[in-house]
């Protein structure tokens, strides 16, 4: 059975790298929860609660499991989405272990505007490092002692990877340094460089890899001690008296993940969760030559075109372009009506494209497991149309 075909013929979806479609077996995973345990989890006796709780902790072990991780060293808690999940992590991070903040120019809005604000709260310096064609973070003789060092594993506009993130890692920790790894477009299809990291926390979106939305922290624990709590509520105590409380995460080591999970959790899409990393885990070697072979055929046809300029020179199931004398939010728009979903804009990169690269409105089509080999020939023909 294909687990997409609720897609229409006519309709091509390319816009994975926003939020990817979900596959039947993990929507069905969400309908069971409400309509056969809907419940709040951590809370309740019933069995509902019970059923809810085996497979919300289930989730998190799949987590730990998918990156091959130990959870004697990390922890998984469960949050909004990456933009929510690092800026939690940043402004819950104790100020005295904050001596500078660096990202990278290729960030996302997400970790680009997260560490100019904590630079400006806390009065640190922000150094914003460049990155090769090829994704690697360029450190030079950087000093990363007391940095925190926020960058992406894989980038939103044209997929460059930070092929050097173990060299990243290693150098920051060995000048004193932490390391947040904003990891929302490398899970879907990239996830491996991720295994055995030794980052201090991953930040995803679990809706830009065949789950529902949500937001994953795969944190240290060793992390928890550098943050100082501001943000709590319902779930994250154990105890409270008139003027203070005994926070679950300093004395049950079990349910560490409470430190950065206040009040009810989101939890019909945590078990989905679980599912999407199931259905991702099965992907056969067939699945993946399929993705690569649509992603190189549409990107040796958009370089072909006379009038089309590439962003970035490798061929990654994310692309970005733009069509000389072409608006690209036009461009997009009359491919919408040939049944053509695709991204228009900056992608929430404004720095880097807008004024480092100084590029017009881009195109992005982001391919996913969902792309059949019929949407590549659709799209050469419709932007042959056009």
């Amino acid at each position: 059975m294909n687990d997409f075909d609720y897609l229409g013929e006519g309709t091509v979806y390319l816009d994975a790298a926003c939020q990817s479609l979900r596959p039947r077996p993990v929507v069905e995973a969400l309908e069971r929860y409400y309509f056969e345990h809907n419940s709040c989890g951590e809370r309740v006796k019933y069995p509902w609660g019970e059923k809810t709780d085996e497979l919300v902790e289930g989730a998190r072990r799949k987590v730990l499991k998918l990156l091959k991780l130990k959870s004697k060293e990390y922890f998984v808690s469960f949050t909004l989405n990456t933009t929510y999940g690092i800026n939690l992590i940043l402004n819950e991070l104790d100020p005295k272990c904050v001596k500078k903040v660096v990202t990278s120019e290729i960030e996302h809005n997400s970790p680009f505007l997260a560490t100019m604000a904590l630079s400006e709260r806390l009065g640190v310096p922000r150094v914003v490092l460049k990155r090769d064609e090829n994704g690697a973070l360029l450190m030079g003789d950087e000093d990363f002692a007391g940095a925190v060092v926020v960058v992406n594993c894989a980038a939103n506009f044209d997929g460059r990877r930070l092929v050097n993130l173990k060299e990243v890692v290693e150098r920051v920790h060995r000048d004193g340094g932490l390391v947040i790894i904003d990891a929302a477009q490398a899970m879907a299809h990239y996830y491996e460089m991720l295994e055995k990291t030794e980052a201090d926390a991953v930040c995803f979106s679990a809706h830009k890899m065949y789950a529902p939305s949500l937001g994953v922290i795969v944190a240290r624990r060793d992390l928890v001690p550098k943050l100082k709590q501001t943000f709590i509520g319902g779930g994250m105590v154990d105890d409270v008296f008139e003027e203070r409380y005994l926070l679950t995460a300093e004395g049950n080591k079990d349910h560490i993940y409470t430190v950065f999970e206040s009040g009810l959790q989101a939890w019909g899409e945590i078990v989905a969760l679980g599912e999407a990393i199931d259905w991702l885990s099965a992907r056969t070697k067939e699945d993946r030559k399929r993705l690569e072979s649509c992603t190189r055929e549409l990107d040796e046809f958009l370089r072909s075109r006379e009038k089309v300029h590439m962003v970035g020179n490798e061929a990654n199931p994310t692309m970005s372009f733009y069509v000389e004398g072409l608006d690209s939010h036009l461009l997009g728009a009359a491919l919408g009506k040939e049944g053509v979903m695709a991204r228009t804009g900056y992608f929430c990169v404004h720095y880097y494209l807008d004024k480092v690269m100084k590029l017009p409105p881009l195109v992005r089509f982001s391919l996913s497991y969902a792309t059949r080999e019929g949407d590549i020939e659709r799209v050469k023909r419709v932007m042959g149309k056009i």
